[in-house]
């Protein structure tokens, strides 16, 4: 069936996170053909009338409504909101679920449904575990509804958000909301809130204050360090580093001859591996003998005299 924007109701719009890459694919793909799939909704009744609440297809009629349409294709579940909700996320469950969306859709069924569903129960419908039930709505307790807005609209990815934004909440909710804030619209990698979160636990009180102050400036830094390159060694470090890997080598190979490695040589081994040992041999003698005559030439001595 067809329905005019105006009959939708989108309230349960903010469960879903929003991707803008896949917005724009999504947009340019109806632009040219057009809705193939329709969107689905609960038909229901009240006092204000009656609407069709949508439970999948946000995406196709936010695009539908930039494109000018005026309707919307749709196919109506007969069961209610709440139900078409746990249905339509189980139908979904094979292409990985995003751990925000499960929480806000939890916590959701717990203020909507009446009476309100325990963790045991909500865990038996989607056929998981307590714990699994737990962590998710943790996860939208924990943190801050300002960041959670972010990850809904695509600036903060989920699994940055759980791995780093929900400890740095729980261990300091006011810095947490300072730096997201600091971020501001931009959207950060989980490679630049990994630096960030990092930082900021490794710092001390000035540092965590610049740090807040302009996060972006801390993270060109970071940059431009990496471009840079790592420092490079002094000399006499690479020469010290040069002669342990030789002592190495060195130790593990006389502990493997004394294992007897030798004897379960073949013929046609043992003739390579001596011409090895000669070739070895012949490259560490060089390099001693350099060793020397450098430290040699190096040592202090007596002032020319120069007529």
């Amino acid at each position: 069936m067809e329905l005019e924007h105006q009959q939708l109701d989108l309230r349960y719009e903010t469960l879903r996170r929003r991707s803008p890459e896949r917005e724009r694919r999504l947009l340019a793909a109806l632009a040219e053909n057009g809705q193939q799939t329709p969107i689905v909704v609960v038909k229901v009744s009240d006092e204000r009338g009656e609407r069709y609440v949508v439970v999948d297809g946000f995406t196709r009629v936010r695009c539908l409504k930039k494109l000018k349409s005026d309707t919307v294709l749709a196919t109506v579940w007969q069961l209610s909101d709440l139900d078409s909700l746990i249905l339509e996320r189980l139908m979904r469950e094979g292409e990985g679920g995003d751990p925000f969306e499960y929480g806000w859709l939890l916590r959701e069924l717990q203020l909507r449904s009446r009476p309100a569903p325990s963790q045991e129960e909500l865990a038996r419908r989607f056929a998981k575990s307590k714990a699994w039930v737990c962590l998710r709505l943790a996860l939208v307790e924990e943190l801050p509804e300002e960041i959670q807005q972010r990850v809904r609209c695509g600036q903060i990815a989920p699994y940055a958000a759980m791995k780093y934004l929900v400890p740095f909440a729980r261990a300091n909710r006011v810095a947490c909301l300072g730096l997201v804030s600091a971020l501001g619209n931009k959207a950060t990698s989980s490679r630049q809130l990994e630096a960030l979160y990092r930082a900021w636990g490794a710092g001390d009180e000035q540092s965590r204050e610049r740090l807040l102050a302009d996060p972006w400036l801390f993270l060109k830094a970071q940059e431009e360090l990496k471009r840079d390159g790592p420092l490079e060694k002094p000399p006499a470090r690479l020469l010290l580093g040069d002669l342990g890997a030789i002592a190495a080598i060195s130790r593990r190979t006389s502990a493997r001859l004394r294992e007897g490695i030798a004897q379960q040589l073949t013929g046609a081994e043992k003739s390579e591996v001596t011409l090895c040992l000669a070739q070895a041999k012949a490259d560490t003698e060089t390099v001693f003998h350099l060793f020397e005559k450098e430290l040699a030439d190096a040592r202090p001595g007596p002032a020319p005299s120069h007529p």
